[in-house]
This record gives C-alpha cells, sequence and structure tokens, in this order.
C-alpha cells in the first residue's frame, strides 16, 4: 500500500479545519454585504416614500428631458420652457431644446432629501441647450426642483434664479 492510500492517516483533523474556514469564510461574506448594502448611498425605505431613492432620480431626468412639457417656474406661473426660449429667439428648423442635470451622480445623491409627509424633493443645477444635428448652443443654467410626494406623480420644474 502506498502512503496515499494508508488507513493509518489521520485526515479527521485537517477537514474538520476545513469547515471551519468554510464557515468563517460565509459569516464574513454575509456581514460585509450586510454592512454594504446599510451603506449604500441610493438605499432608501421604498414602503415610506413611495417609491425608491433611484426610481425617483431616473423619473426626474426623464421628465427633464421632456422638453415639449417642461415648465419654468416664474412670479408663480409655470411658463413652458419651450415658449420661454422662443421669446428670445425663435428655433430654427432641425433645432432641438434640451436640458440635462449638470451634477455629479454623487451630488444628486446628497440633494435628494425626505420630505414631511414621506417622498422625495431634489434640487440642482440644469443646463438648457439647442441641439442642431452635432452643433450645440447652451443657453445657460436653471435650478431644476423634482418632488415626488408619496402616492402622487414625480414633477419638475425650472426655476428662474431669484424666484
Amino acid at each position: 500500500m502506498s502512503e496515499l492510500t494508508s488507513n493509518k492517516r489521520h485526515g479527521g483533523v485537517g477537514r474538520a479545519l476545513l469547515w471551519v474556514a468554510i464557515v468563517l469564510t460565509v459569516a464574513l461574506l454575509g456581514f460585509v454585504t450586510a454592512v454594504a448594502v446599510r451603506s449604500n448611498p441610493i438605499y432608501s425605505d421604498r414602503e415610506a416614500n413611495g417609491v425608491s431613492k433611484y426610481k425617483f432620480i431616473e423619473e426626474c431626468r426623464e421628465l427633464l428631458e421632456d422638453t415639449e412639457k417642461l415648465t419654468v417656474g416664474a412670479q408663480g406661473q409655470a411658463i413652458p420652457l419651450k415658449a420661454l426660449v422662443e421669446q428670445s429667439a425663435p428655433l430654427a428648423t432641425g433645432d432641438e431644446l434640451h436640458a440635462e442635470l449638470e451634477a455629479e451622480p454623487a451630488q444628486i445623491i446628497r440633494a435628494t432629501e425626505n420630505i414631511e409627509g414621506g417622498g422625495w424633493t431634489l434640487t440642482a443645477p440644469a443646463t438648457i441647450a439647442v441641439h442642431n444635428g452635432s452643433r450645440t448652443r447652451a443657453l445657460g443654467q436653471l435650478p431644476m426642483q423634482c418632488v415626488h410626494p408619496k402616492g402622487q406623480e414625480t414633477q419638475a420644474q425650472l426655476q428662474l434664479p431669484g424666484q
């Protein structure tokens, strides 16, 4: 008989140590996962706010991209963004109005806050630009306010400075 197939070998201690190492590894992975989930910056209580923080931020981005429906708050009135832009210079054929958030993702997450009674609010800078093919002409930045009261639809509106 060879050394490897001998009946006199004692493998019980090694096998027990292997099982201890496996159990400790699984426990450590479970602990790391639990800590990571709790410290996730976009983790949120969907029940308390009506929608998750991630979904709220995505809805705000989508509402901002729909410049046909996007409005600007001025002196208590909601003026369509397109009408406001066309007051100074009409859009030419092929011109498309675009609005997008200019904040970094970490800034957007920090700026997203709970509102009393449940829901979310986000205020961040949005850049307004006119695109025509490969040409882009920036018109400026306005603060965008996005709100989702619990149980209601998400709403986004640009604000004129000082309003």
